[in-house]
């Protein structure tokens, strides 16, 4: 039963990664449930779903060939410096402290996936910035996605909605590509690192590919405002969850 739960939690956090993000609210817990502990379930966790994010990316292929107006190799390479500082930092917090922030670190993952589409279109109407800026937010953002990584997505829409860019489709594949290659650099930390757990990760790894690049195609289809209030309703009972066990 654990690896049934193991392999659906996978799947359909590649699907709900490629369409609205937060797919580390059903890996994460799903990974605990089975016996691993938080800062490896978390590093695990990543494990999983990042080359579902990169088959995400791959599935976005079209869409990603009409970008312009980001320079695609520096906006990549701040994510990866940035993403590797993020697994650094995890690797170095110790497991007991780990386990009393993973609260606050999902209740703000999921504030950002509440607030997040208002927020963003309110940021846009009052707001632009440049190139140099939109790489140094990007840079804070990977930081955050390498040590957890709960709400990234919305994170890089935002960032790249207040940039400019308005293709849903191509901004999707980019923050794909992104979350997969900054996701890359901190597993391998993780595993260097010796905190992955890898049965759990090699089952979930197989199904979060297949869910990622499925769920290209259902972004065409379900509109990203059902997934996000699954995601915020899935995020605000594991948050409640772990305040009560972990506090």
């Amino acid at each position: 039963m654990l690896t049934l739960l193991l392999i659906v939690s996978a799947f359909f956090a590649g699907v709900l990664n490629a369409v609205a993000g937060g797919g580390s609210f059903l890996t994460f817990p799903a990974l605990i449930m089975a016996g691993v502990p938080p800062l490896n379930a978390n590093a695990t966790s990543t494990v999983a779903v990042s080359p579902g994010a990169l088959a995400s990316a791959f599935g976005y292929r079209r869409e990603l060939g009409r970008i312009r107006d980001i320079h695609l190799p520096s906006f990549l390479g701040i994510s990866l410096v940035g993403g590797l500082l993020g697994a650094l930092l995890l690797l170095w917090t110790p497991q007991k402290t780990f386990e009393i922030i993973v609260p606050w670190l999902l209740l703000f993952a999921t504030l950002l996936f509440a607030i997040g589409p208002t927020a963003s279109a309110w940021i846009r109407r009052n707001f632009t910035i440049g190139h140099g800026t939109v790489l140094a937010v990007q840079f804070l953002i990977a930081v955050y996605g390498g040590y957890f990584g709960g709400g990234i997505g919305i994170l890089i829409l935002a960032t790249l909605g207040v940039f400019g860019l308005t293709d849903l489709h191509a901004m999707n594949g980019l923050k794909s590509l992104v979350s997969g290659c900054l996701n890359a650099v901190a597993v391998a930390a993780f595993v260097a690192g010796g905190a992955v757990y890898w049965p759990e990760a090699l089952v979930m790894l197989v199904a979060a590919m297949a869910g990622g690049y499925a769920g290209a195609s259902v972004a065409r289809h379900i509109p990203p405002p059902v997934l996000r209030k699954l995601v915020i309703l899935v995020g605000a009972g594991m948050t409640v969850y772990f305040f009560i066990t972990k506090t």
